[in-house]
């Protein structure tokens, strides 16, 4: 309805015919609307429309709190944000000065949202509306005190003669603040023992005792949690009267298809590849960018509890698409096309998304793990892209002491020059992609010779951004 029509008191909003209702109900009527339409559920979440969002769905439709399980960078706080737009756009409350909670205008739940309409005629009972934007409010569990989610006895209003134990002398926590809304915590498993507690009674009997005393308030909320495996299943970190009030475990993964991975970390790189100085992404280098996580997340160097992030494939993306518009913008290449060499600079934005493994036994630094892991992703693109007929036929004459020196700076139109004596490896860039630009042709070759180098079958040594590939 528009703000004209709006209605600002009881007695209109009465006449109005608007009704009552749960958030659950709310959520679960607008879910099934959304539904049955057709509608785009939960837009920009790729990769779950057969495993995740039906478990979601059923979740929503059944009323239940819900957990978010998965390692890190799998969506579980975007899909907790993405559930308010279940909710209806707007909904009235009593408007009271200075009240705590945003009181259904025809069930309040405080002592005085309950004076208000026992005193008042309906036509004095102001009413004001809350969009549904300010009805999700979320707490990161490290650090959260019980005073924070479930509220604290006010020093202030004691002071000022309020008795302890009534409700007047309360300060509200997030939990009842967001009365008639969503309420999530991010990682559940860090969450202080008293606090997991305190949760009981408004997960399984919808109310709130604070500090022993009988207050009781009939609360409307939705809690929803995100958590890792490993520390959700781990003796101890969560309660078990906890876990047994939690409604539905949502299992959530990382992409199961390479392409769906690709299409995650485009749409979340929000790169504009256009303007002054233009890129050309070939569909290896990002399948190349997407492999690295996907070796990462396989590596026997690295820590898989701690889990590899969507966010490496982003980050490395950027930084691959910069490095290559660094060559445009020096050399004046429209537009640059991403090279193997660009790779180099991944150092800076993926040693502190990996965490290696410390009880394995090897001995390998994070920059040597980087390097073993970026050579085994392109091996593995690589062997999809180029046949192996012909390969013998490079190394042969790299035996013959031929070098090839490529960098990320290194003008694309120099690259037939550096290979005129490896010709078979123009050859073979153009199986990869026949293209007659002169940068897409360097990307190419440079791929050609990563994929050797990847396969042992020539050298590499790198120096001041150089890469120099030679015979062993």
């Amino acid at each position: 309805m528009s703000t004209a029509t709006k209605p600002t008191n009881l007695r209109e909003l009465r006449e109005s015919g608007w009704v009552s209702r749960t958030v659950k109900e709310e959520i679960r009527e607008n879910f099934l609307r959304a539904l049955s339409a057709g509608d785009d559920l939960f837009p920009g979440i790729v990769g779950y429309q057969d495993t995740v969002i039906p478990e979601i769905n059923i979740g929503l439709i059944a009323g239940h709190d819900l957990l978010f399980l998965g390692e890190k960078g799998q969506a579980k706080s975007r899909l907790m944000r993405l559930l308010v737009r279940f909710l209806d756009e707007e909904i009235p409350y009593l408007d009271l000065p200075g009240a705590p909670v945003h009181e259904d205008p025809l069930a309040p739940i405080t002592s005085a949202g309950k004076r208000m309409l026992a005193e008042r005629p309906e036509d004095e009972i102001p009413v004001a509306w809350w969009h549904r934007d300010d009805r999700y409010a979320e707490r990161l569990a490290p650090g959260t005190k019980f005073a924070d989610v479930i509220g604290e006895i006010d020093p202030a209003k004691l002071a000022q003669g309020t008795s302890m134990s009534a409700e007047d002398a309360l300060h509200f926590g997030l939990i009842p603040r967001m009365h008639r809304g969503l309420f999530a915590i991010n990682e559940l498993p860090e969450l202080d023992e008293l606090v997991q507690v305190g949760l009981f009674n408004i997960l399984e009997e919808r109310d709130v005792q604070i500090r022993g005393y009988p207050i009781r308030f009939d609360l409307d909320v939705m809690i929803l949690f995100s958590a890792n495996p490993a520390t959700y299943n781990r003796s101890g970190k969560v309660i078990p009267q906890l876990k047994d009030r939690i409604g539905s475990v949502i299992h959530t993964h990382y992409p199961r298809q390479r392409d769906l991975g690709v299409e995650i970390t485009e749409q979340e790189a929000g790169i504009d590849l256009g303007g002054e100085f233009p890129v050309a992404v070939p569909y290896f280098m990002r399948e190349i960018i997407e492999q690295i996580s996907i070796v990462a997340r396989q590596s026997k160097y690295v820590d898989q509890q701690s889990g590899v992030s969507a966010r490496l494939s982003i980050a490395n993306y950027r930084a691959m698409v910069a490095s290559a518009r660094q060559r445009a913008a020096v050399l004046g290449e429209r537009p640059a096309v991403p090279r193997i060499s660009d790779l180099g600079h991944l150092v800076s934005t993926s040693l502190g998304k990996l965490e290696l493994d410390m009880m394995s036994s090897h001995q390998m630094s994070e920059r040597q793990v980087l390097d073993a892991i970026v050579a085994e992703a392109i091996r593995d693109v690589f062997d999809e892209y180029v046949e192996r007929h012909g390969v013998e036929e490079i190394a042969e004459i790299f035996s013959r002491g031929v070098k090839v020196e490529v960098g990320d700076l290194l003008p694309s139109e120099r690259y037939a020059d550096r290979l005129k004596h490896v010709p078979p490896a123009w050859e073979k860039a153009f199986e990869v992609n026949a293209s007659s630009d002169a940068a897409m042709r360097a990307s190419c070759v440079e791929f050609v010779l990563a994929g050797l180098y990847a396969h042992e079958t020539i050298s590499r040594a790198e120096r001041h951004g150089r890469i120099e590939y030679e015979f062993f």
